[in-house]
């Protein structure tokens, strides 16, 4: 192994202060890079098409960028909760201070939707109940860090903290709901069958050196298996954002088109796609005058209510189950795009 991959994990502070560095200048770069690059290119008599590929430029390394610092962290972060973590800290707990605990938990594990069977089946092996579950599924793909932290970066801490609020709400209230309807009787019968063992102790002992690792392979897995998704995304915001008129989708997903949040979620459900490769299409639509609550709606359906996740929980829950659930955090979905739309 050469110096060069030796010394972050020898030196982890010195190399994250001057990593913090480095990423912090190329960020700050991006915007005249992009408008550098766009004036030397043959376009200048194709306003349109001088935008789109403006927006492409500048759209594809800071999302990417800012998508790498935040994985880089929270692949820090995650390594104090592993599954087996989360499953202690959430067995036993009573339901209301259980949801809470379990949609904050969501927001900073790095759980996704190929992997919700088994961290089901384990939950239920810990004898978590059905609605704290079911509080942490939502919370865990719909409110991320990733969501938040590119939020933050293109809109702000209003925005972003508006978002992390009712999400966090719809995921505890969705719980808490299901919870109250008792409705462990329609788990898959082999799910309910299965012998509950105990949440024994889980020990720390990994060093800071060895957390950087976990941020390296969060970075590897994750980077690694979005960008196509990111790419994809920021093209389609780049054709929206050079070539969609802003009077156009003002009238269709404006906040006083009473259908648009409905319309949105409809459109958004048998999407699949990512937190980040859809949140530069969030991006161009706002720009060309949709409104923050649609487009929201537009979000959190596409990444909490996604078709693949429905058809991947089937396995442990039953049609009836999952249309509850698909019903409850739809309407908590509706009344997030509508509370957008009317406060800002």
């Amino acid at each position: 192994m050469s110096a060069v991959a030796v010394w972050p994990r020898a030196h982890p502070r010195a190399f994250l202060g001057l990593a913090a560095m480095l990423w912090f200048v190329t960020y700050r770069s991006l915007a005249p890079l992009a408008d550098a690059l766009t004036n030397q290119l043959p376009i200048s008599q194709n306003p349109r098409l001088a935008d789109a590929v403006r927006f492409f430029l500048y759209d594809t390394p800071k999302v990417l960028l800012l998508l790498t610092g935040v994985v880089m962290v929270m692949g820090m972060v995650n390594s104090y909760f592993t599954a087996e973590r989360t499953r202690v800290l959430l067995a036993g707990r009573r339901e209301g201070v259980g949801n809470v605990l379990a949609a904050m938990l969501g927001i900073v594990t790095p759980f996704c939707s190929c992997s919700a069977v088994p961290l089901f089946i384990g939950f239920v092996q810990a004898g978590v109940p059905l609605g704290i579950t079911l509080s942490f599924l939502i919370a865990a793909p719909m409110v991320n860090e990733v969501a938040l932290t590119l939020l933050f970066g293109l809109f702000g801490f209003r925005v972003a903290a508006l978002y992390l609020a009712l999400g966090l709400s719809v995921a505890i209230v969705a719980g808490w709901i299901i919870g109250r309807l008792k409705m462990e009787r329609h788990l898959e019968a082999w799910v309910r069958d299965m012998p509950q063992r105990t949440a024994d102790t889980v020990h720390d002992t990994l060093t800071l050196g060895e957390r950087l690792d976990a941020g390296f392979a969060s970075v590897r897995e994750i980077v690694g298996k979005v960008w196509p998704y990111v790419i994809v995304g920021i093209l389609i915001g780049a054709g929206i954002h050079g070539y969609v008129p802003e009077d156009f989708m003002a009238r269709l997903m404006g906040a006083e088109a009473w259908w648009s949040v409905p319309l949105a979620i409809l459109i958004g459900v048998p999407m699949y796609t990512n937190a980040a490769g859809i949140i530069p299409i969030v991006e161009a639509l706002l720009a060309k005058g949709a409104a923050l609550g649609t487009v929201l709606a537009f979000m959190m359906s596409v990444i909490a209510l996604s078709l693949p996740e429905m058809i991947i929980l089937r396995k442990v829950l039953t049609v009836r189950l999952i249309a509850t659930f698909v019903g409850i955090v739809t309407t908590g979905i509706l009344l997030v795009g509508l509370i957008f739309n009317a406060v800002l």
